[in-house]
């Protein structure tokens, strides 16, 4: 900007004397947009003041995806912070902004409500106000209002004494008119944010990852052989299924079992080495059937509650039609082949990526765009979507723009297990939710670091926790030879510590646990390479676990939200206290206290300050352990605990007043 538009500038806003600033919630200032779910408040925030003391009015303007701009007055706080709210109540953009003003009258009316009966300037005053009225009266269209007015002017010209001129100004009635026939002179105001409002499936569910391919009685699974494991996880109180790529499988440089760069006849090869002579992403492997096929499964999973997510893999087999009709959407070495993907030192030679920077970029995207539509058409509106950091950020913000334009309803999760800004700008760009390194975060101190960073006002209206204890990719090393109680411990975190989940079965509940070597994080036999089949009946199966803690989980607005999180002290580091509260204050706090170890019995007192959380300093809380069915009787602020892994992972806590059933926690909010 040069000095002279600068200078035009402060010359147009030299009587707006207003200041707006510190907007919340915001994304970068606006760059982004901030993520709410259908029913949930957004609360404003501003900093709002002028020069001198002159009265401040700040009014927030919303306006729904498809609506016209409505407004409310808002609050001051403290320290001339404002806050007003709206509610979410359809899918898509709202847009919100900040206006605000000096208001003459109601300066004058504050003033007079101090100034003393025997002011010497008190005749003055009073003819200020009948300025400001008549002003009023004057633009007023209104003729109740006219008339209040009118009123109001004889009034402060007439009344016999200063009180009673006094009680005239300060009328009510008189206020509310003077709103309603105000200006807005000089008038401030925002730029505009934004607000994504998604369905509520994006900030609550229990996700289970399956192979139906490792559904067949014998042989290869197909997807009409599913029918039984949808009622196994349905039953188990899930809300998505999420499947791998169901396309056409590549046969050149097919992986064999534990990913062997040689393969035979018999092996099945890697999901993700997508396309082949039958197809590519717009088609499905003929070892699993139809797309008619596909569709009765969605219609049978729909039956049963339960949604499906579908893998989304941009990239290639060599035998991908692509590799033939669009060579130049492929990065080529300098004698000419196709460039496979690596990471050193892992080497993926039956999948091609794409390359985001050749020449024809532009209908690259385009066609990538026609798969998710393609999968949109057939009813999915849940992508899983696979190393999305491996593509350009401006893809992703454009696609998922495209998308949800057309169909609002339509949620990605970002499976970046990378560097925390990466993962974090792909949420920004419109990710709905992202995986996180709870996988990898097993010590208290690790427990509670990460999750108060992700859960922080500043990182939460952007980015979702999708936490999974494992992936068909990543057997971490603390579950590498583990047993029963170990893997209870990181279900109960999992489920609890986050508003959405997911694992990756039978492999969880049936406790696999050999890697395929030494210091590596693989699976050996894994589900990725060859068939599996799970004997899903098996007596030492955590079946029983899982399906009550998503009951628990369901019945419990308080475990459906990230935003109350809160962490409480131990005496012991082996022992993990959290709490959440009700969402909108209906039902009950919930407090979890965890084992982290699950090899020995642990104990330790647990700070809970019940007379912080509305309970009197004597008054008694029952503590209802919604996995055992104990009760126990809390007092004060320190509890003691005693946890044994044989018997149970740790305490999800019902926190009740004796003899109620219903209770706000302020100490939550």
């Amino acid at each position: 900007m040069t000095a002279g538009a600068a200078g035009s500038g402060i010359q147009a806003a030299g009587r707006t004397r207003v200041v707006i600033e510190d907007i919340s919630p915001s994304v970068d200032g606006g760059r982004f947009a901030v993520k709410r779910v259908i029913g949930e408040r957004v609360v404003v925030e501003a900093d709002v003041f002028a020069d001198g003391h002159d009265h401040v009015v700040a009014v927030l303007l919303w306006r729904p995806p498809a609506g016209d701009w409505q407004e409310s007055r808002m609050t001051a706080i403290s320290n001339d912070r404002f806050t007003a709210s709206f509610e979410t109540v359809e899918l898509g953009r709202y847009r919100f902004r900040v206006s605000a003003w000096v208001d003459p009258f109601e300066s004058w009316r504050r003033d007079l409500s101090r100034r003393p009966a025997d002011d010497s300037d008190w005749a003055a005053a009073m003819a200020v106000g009948r300025v400001l009225i008549e002003e009023a009266r004057s633009r007023s269209s209104d003729r109740a209002d006219k008339i209040l007015l009118e009123a109001a002017l004889a009034a402060l010209a007439e009344a016999p004494t200063a009180a009673a001129q006094r009680a005239a100004g300060l009328d009510p009635a008189l206020a509310a008119a003077m709103v309603r026939q105000g200006t807005r002179r000089h008038m401030a105001q925002s730029d505009e944010f934004i607000v994504r409002a998604e369905r509520p499936r994006a900030g609550y569910g229990a996700w289970y990852e399956f192979f139906p391919r490792s559904c067949g009685t014998g042989g290869h699974g197909r997807l009409r052989d599913c029918l039984p494991m949808l009622r196994y996880v349905a039953a188990m109180g899930f809300h998505v299924v999420y499947l791998p790529p169901l396309s056409p499988i590549g046969l050149s440089n097919r992986k064999g079992a534990n990913n062997a760069p040689a393969s035979d006849a018999n092996d099945v090869g890697s999901p993700w080495a997508i396309g082949n002579a039958m197809g590519g992403h717009k088609a499905i492997e003929p070892a699993l059937g139809t797309l008619a096929d596909f569709r009765w499964f969605l219609e049978e999973a729909a039956v049963l509650g339960l949604e499906v997510a579908l893998d989304l893999a941009f990239q290639c087999s060599p035998d991908h039609p692509y590799v033939k009709e669009h060579p130049q959407w492929f990065r080529h070495r300098p004698d000419g082949s196709i460039q496979y993907a690596e990471n050193p030192p892992k080497k993926y030679q039956d999948i091609y990526p794409l390359d985001f920077e050749c020449e024809d970029w532009r209908s690259l995207w385009e066609e990538l765009k026609s798969v998710v539509l393609f999968w949109v058409g057939q009813g999915v509106r849940i992508f899983r979507v696979d190393n999305p950091h491996t593509k350009p950020f401006a893809f992703w913000e454009w696609l998922i723009d495209e998308v949800t334009a057309m169909n609002p309803d339509t949620l990605f999760l970002s499976e970046a297990f990378t560097r925390p800004k990466p993962m974090k700008r792909l949420c920004k760009l419109g990710f709905t939710y992202s995986y996180t390194y709870f996988t990898w975060r097993v010590s208290r101190h690790e427990i509670t670091q990460y999750f108060a960073e992700i859960t922080a006002p500043s990182v939460r209206d952007f980015f979702r926790a999708h936490v999974w204890p494992n992936t068909p990719d990543i057997l971490p090393e603390h579950l590498q030879g583990a047993g029963r109680s170990m893997f209870a411990v990181r279900f109960v975190l999992a489920a609890t510590l986050a508003a959405n989940y997911g694992i990756y079965g039978p492999a969880f509940e049936l406790m696999e646990n050999v890697a395929v070597a030494p210091g590596k994080e693989e699976y050996r036999d894994s589900e990725k390479y060859q068939l599996r089949h799970w004997n899903i009946h098996r007596q030492d199966s955590l079946r029983a676990l899982i399906e009550r803690v998503n009951a628990i989980r369901d019945a419990h607005t308080a475990l459906q939200s990230d935003r109350t999180l809160r962490f409480h002290a131990t005496t012991n580091e082996q022992i993990l206290c959290y709490s959440k509260a009700p969402v909108n204050g209906v039902g009950h706090a919930m407090l979890m206290v965890v084992n982290l170890d699950p090899y020995h019995r642990q104990s330790g007192m647990v700070q809970f300050p019940l007379e912080e959380a509305g309970f009197m300093r004597t008054e008694a809380a029952q503590m209802h352990d919604l996995l055992s069915d104990a009760r126990y009787i809390w007092i004060g602020a320190d509890h003691f605990v005693e946890l044994d892994p044989a018997v149970a992972p740790g305490h999800i806590f019902e926190l009740k007043r004796r003899g109620r059933t219903e209770h706000h926690f302020d100490y939550f909010a």
